[in-house]
């Protein structure tokens, strides 16, 4: 997850196995109320995002597919790719960080080395502004 300014705040590492959707149902997402978060189509979970809603106060908003159940209007479209993109450019500006190859021993030595990529994107944007 990142803040509007693209900084990150919060990540959830599953294995590649998982689907988006399974993976948003076993993060713990702690947002303010009122709070919007935009996802793609992979995240689409309509139990999901409906709990959210009523529950936490926390909208959803993630890319439809064009054969989704729930189709959006022409203007959400807008926002939802408006809003999205920069977050995909900020994972590509953080993968591009990692080298070819990341060698590590253990599991826990390779999210070590993830979270320092992270930290390290972090800093950075820090000290360019």
């Amino acid at each position: 997850m990142t803040t509007v300014d693209k900084q990150p705040v919060d990540y959830f590492i599953t294995a590649g196995s998982f689907h988006d959707s399974t993976a948003l149902q076993a993060m713990q997402v702690d947002l303010p109320a009122g709070s919007e978060l935009y996802g793609d189509s992979g995240y689409t979970d309509y139990e999901q995002e409906d709990f959210y809603a009523e529950c936490d106060q926390i909208y959803l908003k993630i890319h439809r597919k064009k054969n989704s159940l729930r189709p959006d209007e022409a203007w959400d479209v807008f926002l939802k790719k408006h809003f999205g993109k920069p977050i995909e450019n900020v994972f590509s500006q953080i993968t591009n960080l990692f080298p070819r190859k990341i060698h590590a021993v253990t599991a826990e030595g390779f999210l070590l080395k993830l979270f320092l990529f992270l930290l390290a994107f972090t800093i950075n944007g820090c000290l360019e502004e």
